[in-house]
């Protein structure tokens, strides 16, 4: 049985200022925690050194793969909650989002979001993590 997600922007809530909903509820039986994605390939090398934009495509890229190998979809996603390093990061970071978005929710069904501007992450080259929840189908 597919997992029923449903996004809700409720009354009196403050409008999503961006691509995420406010609120996602889901039925199903099973969730899945998606350990936090940076932008390294396969073989682990850092995808764009120093480019924001880059590096965020990369992450929902290995956050597709992560997805895929447990037979899941962006579509089952909850919510995410991204890291960037810096302030300066926001604005590239939204811009590879609302480039990539579409593709992986094109009815703009979008899953809850937390965003946190941070001073660094494990290693220094990494300007982007995402981890994200999902409902399995």
């Amino acid at each position: 049985m597919p997992t029923e997600r449903r996004t809700i922007n409720p009354e009196g809530v403050p409008a999503p200022i961006g691509a995420y909903s406010a609120v996602v509820q889901a039925n199903c039986g099973r969730v899945a925690y998606l350990a936090g994605q940076v932008a390294l390939d396969a073989d682990g090398n850092l995808v764009g050194a120093g480019d924001v934009g880059a590096q965020t495509k990369q992450v929902f890229h290995n956050l597709g793969k992560a997805l895929e190998g447990i037979g899941a979809s962006f579509s089952d996603v909850l919510e995410f909650t991204s890291y960037l390093v810096g302030r300066e990061a926001v604005q590239p970071f939204i811009a590879a989002r609302s480039e990539i978005f579409p593709s992986l929710f094109p009815n703009g069904d979008y899953p809850a979001n937390t965003l946190l501007v941070i001073d660094g992450l494990v290693r220094e080259d990494l300007l982007v993590e995402v981890k994200a929840v999902a409902a399995l189908p």
